[in-house]
């Protein structure tokens, strides 16, 4: 019962903060959590559900290579500014701290409570975007590890 009042909390939320995505999402998960193979279903969509999202993210950012609006030669002017440079570095820094945060999630799944709060809050508050759970699991994996406080499971 206690995650049924929950979910609803958060959709009630996502309806006053206007939040389509985050709408869509909780309203996915209640149907699915009607019917009696939900006990199957969300296993697998907790499982899969991130590189199924990275996955629908990787093909909406390849459309303008697809398209011919982004070419070899825009890659290659990338390269001739400071910009260019940091944003390569950042696209780095956000695969290497998505791997991290996964790491971690996968060690201590509490941390997913607090990951999860912090990115709805980003999303209804600061008109975030909720694509960055895993990223700021890697983030919160990075702050553990310099502060020595990685939790050991």
């Amino acid at each position: 019962m206690e995650s049924w009042l929950f979910l609803v909390a958060i959709l009630i939320v996502a309806l006053l903060a206007k939040n389509q995505s985050l709408v869509i999402a909780t309203a996915v998960v209640l149907i699915v959590k009607i019917f009696p193979i939900s006990n199957k279903v969300l296993p697998v969509i907790q499982a899969k559900g991130i590189n199924w999202g990275v996955t629908v993210i990787s093909v909406a950012i390849l459309v303008p290579i697809a398209t011919g609006q982004i070419g070899i030669k825009d890659l290659i002017n990338a390269f001739k500014t400071p910009a260019g440079f940091i944003a390569v570095g950042c696209g780095v820094l956000v695969a290497v701290l998505s791997a991290k945060g996964v790491g971690l999630l996968a060690a201590s799944p509490e941390m997913t409570v607090a990951l999860i709060f912090g990115t709805i809050m980003g999303v209804v508050f600061l008109k975030g975007i909720a694509a960055g759970p895993v990223i700021a699991a890697g983030i919160t994996y990075t702050i553990l590890t310099v502060f020595n406080l990685v939790p050991i499971h």
